[in-house]
């Protein structure tokens, strides 16, 4: 598709190129007169020319005040030209013809007479154009050309740019086009973990399909619906859903399809949107990122004639002059609508607010079994288990878990997808892919394996709350190992006990480098962040400082990108820098309890990380074993070390592939003899 339609550019260009050669060469031609190769001379040397002998014939003609002459030599003559040749100097060409003017009341036009009737040349004598027509001719022609080959280059260029039918004179038409209902498949059953949301539009679907049982009423359906979450939850197929269940045309566009660089364009494609949507109600109009064009008035540099502006205050009004029989429902999605306009957000236009969120274990647990329909699982893939496992995940991801899982599967020759797939699949989407041919140093080796295994066991001594599920050694994505700690449940609160365990758990690996190494490396810079993040969060928006006391600082949301900042901010100096200090405090209490945890247990973090630079990766049931007896379970299956010190070719690393994945599919399904861990 592409290349056909760069294609058709390339001859397009060609074809412009080609008409443009063409028209000014006709203008040329208009211009000259149609003659090529001419010397222009003035009457005296005409004369001159004319008595000597050298002029074979000529046409005289009147016009203006003025005799136009035009004739041919007897021979070629040559002539200096004005502009300089390549090799220097001047050049010469020969010319046949020459013209000449010469007024009518001038003393040269007996001598021209004289010499014609000597018989030395051949007199013509034209009469007098026609001024007007010529003139017509001659201007008017070659610019009505030029108009008509730039409104062609326009139309074309506005069909390039999304334009359609009509290309420039198509710049205040609505780019979105009417769904065609019975192609919408899409049903509410298609949409899983947003049980509750899938509820507040089950009346705008009933509105739709029978727009005159609430009429009768006097009920006032809601003018628009914002749904309102993080990418991913699901917002745009939510309002595909409400066009299917209701069998009504669907426009859906953009917030950023409204703007061009035309002013006015903005506005005039929301009258056309608009104005089409109500020829074909009732019917849905669907606005994607409405926060392009929805953002506070005020905020910009362009004023009050900003195009964004305008495009927002035709909104405004559109929204507002829908009446009760107009049975056009505005649905808009945006994650941003703490910067949307309140003019946009008051009753009358969009009178409903759902926020579509993250799913809990139950909605995940739905979406898994939604994407799952096409893809041939194992017996030992438990959908309820991988739920559990992804807190946080939002439909996109478990959407893509399950096609990096599908992928992985055929990549392994299989018919079917297991649950190794589904694992690998997790750690893929999580931190990326594995990097284990990467060489690292004995000595960086060990300061992973410690580190790692000092999360992990303060994972595990703090475990009210959280379990630690996996934690491994091997290199993904920009991390060089990395340790997954899951809560044990979906938690919509979060306690100080928790927070702090949390920070406690992401100091473990720094406290485990220097009290085993005596030293600090950069491998907890990532650890640093999430633990500052978290204290952050609980000083200045949670109120869990007892020097701020219960005070939100932070986390309002601000208007435009640094509010915040440059004297704005909503505190003072001095109670930034109580912040920083209640921050380091914070941090720095959890470090002290992670150390204090790692040397009481110093036993169990040595068998933890011998048993990473052995096995490299270690799930929760190897991490329980270790912490409670110190060996690995009887039932593990050591892993076949393979040390090449060569180049592998694309069959050595297929077959090295498909060795390592049937090697870890035989250990995931090596059979538990211990008891069952119940923190999953």
């Amino acid at each position: 598709m592409n290349n056909r339609r760069n294609n058709g550019l390339f001859r397009n260009a060609v074809l412009y190129i080609f008409m443009f050669i063409v028209v000014i060469g006709a203008i040329a031609f208009f211009t000259g007169n149609g003659q090529s190769g001419t010397q222009a001379i003035n009457a005296t040397k005409f004369t001159s020319q004319l008595k000597s002998g050298k002029v074979k014939e000529y046409s005289i003609q009147p016009g203006n005040g003025v005799y136009k002459i035009t004739g041919e030599y007897k021979k070629a003559q040559e002539v200096k030209s004005s502009s300089p040749s390549i090799l220097g100097g001047t050049s010469k060409t020969s010319v046949k013809s020459f013209t000449s003017t010469v007024l009518m009341n001038d003393p040269v036009v007996a001598e021209i007479h004289k010499a014609a009737k000597s018989g030395q040349a051949t007199e013509h004598v034209k009469s007098e154009p026609s001024g007007i027509l010529s003139n017509i001719f001659v201007t008017l022609i070659p610019m009505l050309i030029l108009v008509g080959l730039f409104y062609l280059m326009m139309s074309q260029a506005g069909q390039g740019g999304g334009g359609g039918r009509g290309g420039v004179m198509n710049f205040g038409k609505s780019k979105a086009k009417p769904a065609d209902p019975n192609s919408n498949k899409i049903r509410f059953s298609d949409v899983a973990g947003a049980e509750e949301e899938k509820q507040e539009l089950v009346e705008i679907v009933d509105f739709l399909k029978d727009p005159k049982k609430f009429a009768g009423l006097g009920a006032r359906i809601p003018a628009g619906v914002l749904l309102e979450g993080p990418p991913g939850t699901g917002k745009t197929l939510l309002a595909k859903a409400v066009a299917g269940e209701a069998g009504v045309p669907f426009y859906s566009i953009s917030g950023s399809d409204f703007v061009e660089m035309f002013v006015g364009v903005g506005a005039s494609r929301v009258r056309d949107l608009f104005d089409n949507a109500k020829r074909t109600a009732p019917s849905i109009i669907f606005i994607d990122e409405i926060d392009a064009i929805g953002r506070k008035r005020g905020s910009g540099m362009g004023g009050g004639n900003d195009e964004r502006e305008q495009t927002l205050n035709q909104m405004l009004i559109e929204m507002d002059g829908f009446t009760k029989t107009d049975a056009v429902i505005v649905m808009a999605a945006t994650n941003r609508s703490d910067v949307l306009d309140p003019a946009l957000l008051r009753p009358g236009r969009f009178d409903r607010k759902i926020l579509v969120g993250a799913p809990d274990v139950k909605g995940r647990e739905a979406i898994l079994r939604v994407h799952a329909k096409n893809k041939p699982l194992d017996s030992d893939v438990d959908l309820k288990v991988i739920a559990q496992q992804t807190p946080g995940f939002v439909g996109a991801d478990l959407e893509n878990l399950l096609n990096e899982a599908a992928l992985l599967a055929a990549r392994r020759n299989k018919k079917t997808i297991d649950a190794s797939d589904v694992d690998e699949a997790e750690d893929r989407v999580i931190a990326g892919p594995a990097k284990k041919d990467r060489v690292i140093s004995k000595h960086e080796r060990e300061t992973v394996a410690y580190h790692e295994a000092g999360h992990a066991l303060v994972g595990m001594v703090l475990s009210r709350a959280r379990v630690v599920h996996k934690v491994t050694i091997v290199p993904r994505g920009r991390a060089g190992g990395y340790a997954i700690v899951l809560p044990r449940e979906d938690q919509m609160l979060l306690s100080k006990e928790d927070a702090m365990d949390q920070i406690a758990g992401l100091m473990g690996g720094r406290a485990a480098e220097e009290i085993i190494f005596k030293q600090q490396s950069s491998g907890a810079s990532n650890d640093f962040q999430q633990a500052t993040g978290i204290a952050r969060a609980m000083v200045t928006q949670y109120g869990m400082s007892d020097k701020l006391g219960m005070v939100q600082l932070e986390g309002g949301g601000a208007m435009f990108a640094g509010e915040q900042f440059g004297g704005n901010a909503p505190f003072s100096q001095a109670t930034s820098q109580i912040i920083d200090e209640e921050i380091r405090r914070i941090t720095t209490d959890g470090y002290k309890e992670a150390t204090a945890i790692i040397e009481k247990h110093r036993d169990q973090h040595k068998a933890i990380a011998e048993a990473l630079l052995q096995y490299e990766t270690l799930d929760a049931h190897q991490i329980k074993s270790l912490y409670e007896t110190g060996k690995m379970p009887a039932d593990f299956l050591s892993a076949k070390q393979v040390d090449e010190a060569k180049a592998d070719s694309f069959e050595e690393s297929k077959a090295k592939l498909a060795e390592k994945d049937a090697h870890q599919e035989a250990q995931y399904k090596q059979p538990e003899t211990d008891e069952p861990n119940d923190e999953l």
